[in-house]
């Protein structure tokens, strides 16, 4: 049951709310910039439907289209005493308005835990459609929406109902009508790569975060948020509708009044990097931390290692060695993990893993277990208190289950029971965050990307920041040393920074072996995973990407090109002007580099009124760290 519900009752039985007779819901964001309406229209003379528009600057982004959810419903007959299948056409198609109800605007701000930044402003202002059938069954429905600066959300609320306490939804009628010529960078599963179409050819349901370009010059992206008591949700073009997608729930989802069901988000902008700089409003939607002490969750860098015992060991001394807290044993370290026969209470004989264990603790590295869904199913609780007994930090889980409304309940609760037993969590594979880990910051970080272990090329990696990385952070997995990699060592180190991770996986197919002295390793050393201020400098899906988070009174830059390379100018006015830094800068070099990454490392003083220019290579990028110079006293 989605608690904020009962939140958004309290909210509008309070007098000072303002009722609007005309039954039109029109809400525009603080900065007036995005304006969103909800009416009622008649499709015929017995049948009423709901429909909404988005707009942004004047500027079109949802032309009219269809709001509304599909039931499939039992109410409770008391003069037969029996049940009684309830089957309108359409459930929402009887539904009437019976006010609108304006909410006082929110303006406050907070401190996440962790973050790309450490102050989060959530400003919007609010608005409720109340409506019912008037066909006796006194069936009500909610349309609660928001208008952020960043962008639309709006979700469906049931209030409580004495006679049908249990709704089944069995299809999301909600539709996006967009201008004509509006094109989508498009996949069809998490770990996919893109296909730049238009969206009338998206036959086949594709992922969200789900970002277009319209013809107007708008960019947008459509989402969602809280959806932890949900199916996931996908979309595809309309057969009936041009210009159209319609949402594909994976599953019925049953549930109980009152409830509220996820958000829906509508993002706009003039630039796609805007999307990603706000999408601060995917926190905002989600519930605050219900963790009462968190002084155990502590992000930062990892790195696998293999399964044996001196592997072990040889990781730990490589991770304290290089300012990498956390080590990962992967799949392997208990056998078969990948059956239900696999149990994950018994550690295979090559891996003393208490010695492991406490080795690790001495040298301040904290120890992480994979564990797959089969003994996740079999054994979690069980297995999560005899892995804080052991003095294990963190659990990646593998191959989950997400998509259908058991798994998503399933795989929330997962994480809850974790935060119990203080385990810190990584979900590996298809899932992909909404938000969750603002509720349950133990959640570090997900998959849902196609990432490193799919040696993706330099084109695909400039299309996730605007695409992928607006949902929230993603467990890329960095390669470094690897053969099999597309995309020059620059692009590596630059990667590890704009992709978003609190852990940040760092090495992946490496091992301290590989290492041999490079000294742009010398960035993985100093890279952070939490950041008070990020910002998008430059850049467009399938182009480039210029990135820049600070952390405290140091930035990091991490610039990446496409297929093809490109020159590319930074303007560091983002740099405190009353300061001069030393820029740490590691750029693809040449034949006259004499390491096996051939990455050139420079030093140069700069300040905030300049700007530095690089050519980067096909495939290529470059990563600079600027660290304030502190002056020198002088002696009268």
């Amino acid at each position: 049951m989605k608690k904020i519900g009962l939140l958004m009752l309290i909210f509008t039985s309070a007098s000072s709310l303002f009722a609007d007779a005309h039954k039109d819901l029109k809400l525009l964001s603080p900065d007036g910039t995005h304006e969103v309406m909800f009416k009622q229209e008649e499709k015929s003379l017995t049948v009423n439907q709901i429909l909404y528009q988005v707009s942004y600057k004047e500027k079109t982004v949802i032309e009219e289209s269809l709001a509304g959810l599909e039931l499939d419903n039992w109410v409770w007959e008391k003069a037969l005493g029996q049940r009684k299948l309830y089957q309108p056409i359409h459930w929402m198609d009887n539904l009437e308005v019976d006010s609108v109800v304006y909410q006082p605007q929110i303006d406050k701000t907070w401190h996440p835990l962790y973050g790309e930044r450490s102050t989060v402003r959530d400003h919007y202002n609010a608005a409720t459609m109340h409506l019912s059938k008037k066909d006796g069954s006194n069936y009500r429905l909610n349309i609660e929406v928001r208008a952020y600066n960043e962008g639309i959300a709006f979700r469906y609320f049931f209030p409580e109902h004495p006679q049908a306490i249990f709704h089944k939804v069995v299809s999301d009628r909600t539709e996006y009508t967009f201008p004509a010529g509006t094109m989508a960078w498009a996949e069809k599963w998490a770990q996919a790569t893109f296909d730049y179409v238009p969206i009338k050819e998206i036959k086949h349901p594709v992922e969200r975060a789900l970002t277009l370009e319209l013809p107007n010059g708008i960019w947008a992206a459509l989402t969602d948020a809280d959806v932890d008591d949900w199916c996931l949700t996908k979309y595809r073009s309309s057969s009936k509708k041009e210009n159209t997608l319609t949402s594909v729930m994976y599953s019925p989802v049953d549930i109980v009044t009152y409830y509220a069901t996820p958000w829906k988000i509508v993002m706009a902008a003039e630039k796609p990097g805007d999307l990603l700089e706000h999408n601060d409003i995917i926190q905002n939607l989600n519930p605050p931390c219900e963790i009462v002490h968190t002084d155990w969750i502590k992000p930062g860098k990892i790195m696998r290692s293999a399964i044996s015992t001196e592997a072990g060991l040889a990781t730990v001394d490589f991770c304290a060695e290089h300012s990498i807290p956390y080590m990962l044993f992967d799949w392997q370290w208990y056998l078969p993990c990948t059956s239900h026969d696999g149990d994950a209470t018994k550690v295979v004989d090559k891996l003393d893993l208490p010695r492991v264990i406490a080795y690790a603790k001495e040298k301040g590295i904290g120890v992480w277990l994979y564990v797959n869904q089969h003994a996740l199913m079999k054994q979690m609780h069980e297995l999560f208190p005899l892995l804080h007994q052991w003095g294990v930090v963190g659990v990646k889980s593998g191959f989950v289950q997400y998509a259908s409304h058991r798994w998503a309940t399933w795989l929330h609760d997962m994480v809850r029971l974790a935060a119990e037993n203080k385990l810190l969590i990584n979900i590996h594979d298809e899932f992909r965050p909404s938000g969750f880990s603002r509720t349950y910051p133990n959640l570090l970080t997900q998959e849902g990307v196609c990432g490193n272990e799919e040696f993706p090329d330099a084109t695909h990696n400039v299309t996730l920041p605007f695409t992928r990385m607006i949902n929230g952070a993603a467990d890329y997995t960095i390669c470094y040393f690897d053969k099999r990699l597309k995309n020059t060592h620059a692009h590596q180190l630059a990667a590890s920074l704009v992709f978003y991770s609190p852990l940040q996986t760092i090495f992946w197919y490496d091992s301290p072996s590989s290492y041999q002295g490079e000294p742009e390793i010398r960035w993985f050393e100093k890279l952070r995973t939490v950041f008070d201020d990020t910002k998008v400098l430059e850049g467009a899906p399938g182009k480039n990407i210029i990135m820049a988070r600070r952390c405290e009174n140091e930035w990091f830059v991490g610039m990446m090109t496409n297929n093809e390379g490109s020159s590319e100018n930074i303007n560091l006015s983002f740099l405190d002007k009353n300061r001069t830094y030393l820029a740490h800068i590691y750029t693809d070099g040449d034949e006259k580099v004499k390491t096996r990454t051939q990455v050139k490392c420079s030093y140069l003083l700069v300040n905030a009124s300049q700007t530095m220019t690089f050519e980067l290579k096909p495939r290529g990028g470059a990563a600079i760290h600027f660290v304030p110079v502190v002056a020198k006293e002088t002696k009268g």
